[in-house]
């Protein structure tokens, strides 16, 4: 029995034209996603310079007292690490 092969569209066939409105619109969703992925690096680096900055603020507050060992610490928090 013989096999009859199935004739695929070449995948440049499926793209749209250069010029065509789904063309662009495809061009202007690639851009908004890197934007977005920028935003959200953006965002991180914001949020970990948050944190120094409260960090380096908590640090001042102390001043001279002495530090909590970290046993204690988790002790007082109720941390139960193995």
């Amino acid at each position: 029995m013989a096999t009859k092969t199935l004739s695929r569209r070449p995948k440049a066939a499926n793209k749209p034209k250069p010029d065509s409105g789904a063309h662009k619109l495809r061009k202007l969703i690639k851009k908004h996603k890197a934007l977005a992925r920028e935003l959200a690096d953006l965002l991180e680096y914001l949020e970990d310079a948050e944190d120094g900055r409260l960090l380096e603020e908590a640090i001042k507050r102390n001043g001279n007292k002495p530090l909590i060992p970290w046993e204690e610490a988790k002790k007082r928090l109720g941390l139960k690490f193995d």
